[in-house]
């Protein structure tokens, strides 16, 4: 059988913007999902990041500074909970399904370190796999598409349900649908083991990477360097 028609465990994160060094976690979800598609377990975490939620944020994902600072979690045990979940996960070589990975986990080893605990990679002696995102998969299946790759898009196209868009749960369920679907449309990707289709992305975002940098350099666009680096953007210290 190939990953798609396997247990997955989908996980996302909100958070209080999209600069993985300086932004933190707000909300996050592991739901663990079976070969059909059914809820086998659901834990979910809601935190007090310790810092104003800027309004664009909260209007995005619905939680304020007001209402995080009466019902959130300190930040530190519930980071430490979410990464020691995700270690479970991964030790037993269940495919994590991130939607933007790259996102998501770098922000996560940066709130790990910022609270001065072991990051994912600390407790799994690597970096974290095998780990599925269907945003590079997307890529690489379909390279050409024109239009949005944003989750809400990719659920569009594929045809996977997505109720309540930007809560984590919703989003980590619709994202795992998303990588399911392209398994089963894309024989390429539909790989026997896991950690090939991990091997498969590592390389696949690399030169997702390597053509956006050559377009913005064709273009003139001034923005930094593109990194690299899947699932995972290297700390720099």
């Amino acid at each position: 059988m190939s990953w798609h028609q396997e247990l997955l465990v989908g996980f996302d994160l909100e958070t209080t913007g999209t600069d993985v060094e300086q932004d933190r976690v707000v909300t996050a979800a592991l739901i663990r999902l079976e070969g059909d598609g059914r809820v086998a377990d659901k834990r979910s975490w809601l935190l007090d990041p310790g810092v104003p939620i800027p309004d664009e944020a909260a209007e995005i994902h619905g939680m304020s500074t007001a209402y995080v600072q009466e019902h959130g979690r300190a930040p530190a045990a519930a980071i430490a909970e979410i990464t020691e979940a995700l270690t479970e996960v991964l030790r037993a070589d269940i495919p994590l399904v991130v939607m933007n990975a790259r996102y998501d986990l770098s922000l996560l080893d940066r709130e790990c370190r910022r609270h001065g605990m072991p990051t994912l990679t600390d407790r799994l002696g690597g970096p974290p796999a095998p780990v599925i995102d269907p945003l590079v998969l997307d890529k690489h299946v379909d390279r050409y598409r024109k239009g949005k790759r944003a989750l809400q898009a990719l659920c569009g196209h594929y045809g996977v349900p997505l109720d309540g868009a930007h809560e984590a749960g919703a989003d980590a369920v619709a994202a795992a649908g998303v990588a399911r679907r392209i398994g089963e449309k894309y024989p390429a990707v539909a790989l026997p083991s896991p950690r090939a289709l991990h091997a498969l992305q590592e390389q696949a975002a690399a030169e997702q990477a390597a053509s956006f940098q050559a377009y913005l350099r064709r273009s003139g666009d001034p923005r930094a360097r593109v990194e690299p680096a899947w699932p995972l953007i290297p700390f720099q210290r």
